[in-house]
């Protein structure tokens, strides 16, 4: 005990034993600074100079730009270019896939491969509600006396009733006869009307142009869309008189009729088809082409 005591002792004593930093002149050996101290000041200050950088670094890093120029820490600016990129390609890979969708739907137009449809405007199924309890849905006495209100208003109002129901209507392409119906159990899924030469083609409604070209198998053919995604394909023309990308009005031209193949005693004849969302539907349902 009596040498640990000891030894604690001389430590002590070293550490707060006083020492002089002096710095002299080399060449004349003057005396320039002189500093007193100890080791444990040296200690003290050394540990407190240290505290200090540490904390310094630390606001340096968490705080202020200048963390940037440290390795391994992406700049502001990086990030955000970073963020726009990522919503940019985001955006663009919806795109792709909406364009891919629309051009599957275009190349089905022109093969006809596809799982047909049937459409009918004045298909309505009935359903079978003799399973429904329509025990709790008997108005109350405020809610008849509504609708009484309301049928004794509509009753009078002939503004109302007189509004048409069609938003959309579509113009026969030529006068003709039709030659073969719309049928899909014979994979015939136009309607082929018969024309003489030169008779003009015309756009069954407003739409954009996008195809206009000729094919080996069809002549010369015309794809107009128009709105709520409605497609009409307009074959075995002659020549056209619009190109893609043009902007057509109901009853435009866009084609002449014609022996699209060049074949003889073959007369000129329109392969006219109408399509909704990718699948095929009966012209005649929508259009008088008598």
């Amino acid at each position: 005990m009596a040498n640990k005591k000891l030894k604690r002792q001389l430590l002590l004593k070293k550490l707060y034993n006083k020492r002089r930093l002096v710095i002299l002149n080399e060449d004349t050996f003057e005396e320039t600074f002189s500093l007193k101290l100890n080791l444990m000041n040296v200690f003290v200050v050394g540990t407190i100079g240290a505290i200090l950088i540490i904390f310094v670094t630390t606001y340096i890093i968490a705080f202020t730009p200048l963390r940037e120029y440290i390795p391994g820490y992406a700049s502001s600016k990086l990030k955000q270019d970073a963020l726009e990129m990522a919503i940019k390609s985001d955006s663009l890979e919806k795109s792709v896939k909406i364009n891919n969708a629309y051009i599957a739907s275009i190349k089905k137009v022109l093969t006809g491969d596809l799982e047909y449809a049937k459409l009918n405007k004045d298909s309505i199924k009935a359903l079978d509600v003799s399973d429904i309890d329509v025990s709790g849905l008997s108005p109350t006495e405020k809610e008849q006396e509504l609708r009484n209100q309301v049928i004794k208003e509509d009753k009078y109002n002939v503004f109302e009733t007189s509004k048409p129901k069609v938003s959309f209507v579509l113009f026969p392409p030529a006068q003709g006869a039709i030659l073969q119906k719309y049928n899909v159990a014979n994979k015939h899924l136009a309607v082929k009307i018969a024309l003489t030469n030169n008779t003009p083609i015309k756009s069954v409604g407003a739409g954009t142009i996008i195809f206009s070209d000729w094919t080996p198998s069809s002549g010369y053919v015309v794809i107009v869309r128009h709105k709520d995604d409605i497609l009409s394909v307009y074959k075995n023309a002659a020549s056209v008189t619009k190109s893609q990308g043009n902007i057509v009005r109901s009853g435009e031209v866009i084609a002449l009729a014609g022996n699209a193949n060049n074949v003889q005693n073959s007369g000129a004849t329109l392969h006219f088809e109408l399509w909704k969302d990718g699948f095929p539907i009966d012209p005649t349902q929508f259009i008088n082409f008598n």
